[in-house]
Order: structure tokens, then C-alpha cells, then sequence
């Protein structure tokens, strides 16, 4: 049985320490192979480009919620990027030794999500660079509360990513999960079709999704609205601790050890 009560350093610096290690070798794993991730800001620019002027004339602000809806809707995708991330480990039969290492299972968890989590930034910021540029979405107001959102946003999602990673068993299960979960949960939230626009009963259920209070943030964000903000702010801050402390204490008991898959 492996030991997870083996002696750690002690301290901010050596968990930090630690926490680079494996963001380093991260890292090095995603500029190998950054397909995945070029596909998701680039999918996005070609479908903003194509939609603007359907939404132009079907909603006032449609610049807005084109740029502000792919924006979200293609960042549900990173799920998959961290839960593979979290998943290849275990397909590797590598991630028991890092268990066994001085790395707590949060501290693990960190690292194989920090490469992803500067991914999302910069991709959520060249799209709505690309959006102000190009699509006419109105440049923000306060830009640090649209970074402040973006960073919310990351943290929830790859809290889910690492929490399916931690249940699923192959990586085909994470991808349908991950596809049909960021289809269902970006359209729903209002991402891919305005609310206004939307049946009755799809209207009702939206503010289920997390996608929804992803829109409803990035969208007082770009206003400048802190007080918009906020409820948004503290529903996806409460689902990411949640996800997170749950996908953490099931790695560091072993429930996502390689030999289930």
C-alpha cells in the first residue's frame, strides 16, 4: 500500500519548489504538442468573424455577446486539456510515484494545472483582443476586472477538469464527457444562442450551468460592472474550491490510481 503520510518539506518555499518541478515538466509536455490548444483560439476568431452580423441584427450588443459567448464556450474545452493533463499519468502508471513523492496531491494537482492555466489566460485575452480589434466588441473600461474574470473562470474549470480526471477511467470517457459537457453547458449558459432567444424553459434552467455565470462575469467585466460582477464572481470561485478540494482528497486516497484504467 502506498505511504501518504510520507514526510514532506516543510514550508511555502519548498511546496513551491515543488509545485514548479512539475509545472516545469508540464510545460515542456504542452509546447510539444500545442494542436489542441492553437485549435481553441483559432476556431473561435473564424466563428466570431462568421456570426457577427447574425447577432449584430438579431441582439442589440451583438458584437458583445459574440465575442463574450465563443470567448466562454471555447474555454469549457480546457476541461479536457487539464483533465488529460491529470489523466496521461495515470495511463502512464506514473502517477502513484508521484504520490509516493514528497508532493502533496494538491501540490501535484497545481502543477499539472498551472501550463494550462497560462494557457487559458492568454488565450481568453487574445480573443478579446482579437474581439476589440476586429469583431467591434467596445474596448473594457477597467481591463483588470476582465482579467480578474478570466482568472475566476480558469480556476473553476480546471477545478472540474482535474475533478473528472480523477474519476474517469480512459481518456475516451473524458473526451465525451468534456465534448458533450461543454456543448450542453456553454449553450445552455447562453454562450452559443443570447438567452432572449431561447426557449422559455431553456431560460429557466441556464442559471444551472456554469457557463451561464461565466457570460453573466465576463460581460460585467467588459462593462466595468464590479458589482455585476461579483455574484457571478463567488458561484464559480464556491464550484472551483469545491471541485478542486474533491478532485485532490480523491487522488491523495488513491481512488485515481493507473491500475483502474
Amino acid at each position: 500500500m502506498l505511504a501518504d503520510s510520507a514526510p514532506r518539506g516543510a514550508g511555502v518555499l519548498p511546496a513551491f519548489h515543488r509545485i514548479a518541478a512539475v509545472a516545469r515538466h508540464n510545460t515542456i509536455i504542452r509546447l510539444r504538442d500545442p494542436g489542441q490548444a492553437i485549435s481553441y483560439i483559432v476556431m473561435p476568431m473564424v466563428l466570431m468573424l462568421v456570426l457577427k452580423p447574425l447577432y449584430v441584427r438579431a441582439v442589440d450588443g451583438g458584437a458583445t455577446q459574440v465575442s463574450t459567448g465563443l470567448m466562454v464556450m471555447f474555454s469549457v474545452f480546457a476541461i479536457s486539456l487539464a483533465g488529460n493533463a491529470i489523466l496521461s499519468e495515470r495511463t502512464w502508471r506514473t502517477w502513484d510515484r508521484l504520490r509516493v513523492s514528497q508532493a502533496a496531491a494538491a501540490e501535484l494537482l497545481a502543477g499539472k494545472i498551472a501550463p494550462i492555466f497560462a494557457v487559458m489566460v492568454v488565450q481568453q485575452a487574445l480573443l478579446l483582443t482579437y474581439g476589440c480589434l476586429v469583431i467591434g466588441l467596445p474596448v473594457p473600461s477597467a481591463p483588470h476586472y476582465v482579467l480578474l474574470a478570466i482568472v475566476i473562470w480558469a480556476f473553476a474549470l480546471l477545478s472540474l477538469g482535474a475533478l473528472l480526471a480523477a474519476i474517469v477511467r480512459s481518456h475516451g470517457e473524458l473526451s465525451v464527457i468534456c465534448d458533450v459537457g461543454a456543448l450542453t453547458l456553454s449553450s445552455l449558459g447562453g454562450a452559443l444562442v443570447p438567452l432572449s432567444l431561447m426557449p422559455e424553459w431553456a431560460q429557466l434552467v441556464a442559471p444551472v450551468s456554469p457557463g451561464y455565470w461565466a457570460l453573466t462575469l465576463m460581460q460585467a467585466a467588459v462593462r466595468g460592472d464590479l458589482a455585476g460582477m461579483l455574484p457571478s464572481a463567488a458561484i464559480l470561485l464556491a464550484i472551483g474550491l469545491v471541485a478542486g478540494a474533491f478532485a485532490a482528497r480523491r487522488l491523495a486516497r488513491g481512488w485515481g490510481r493507473g491500475g483502474l484504467i
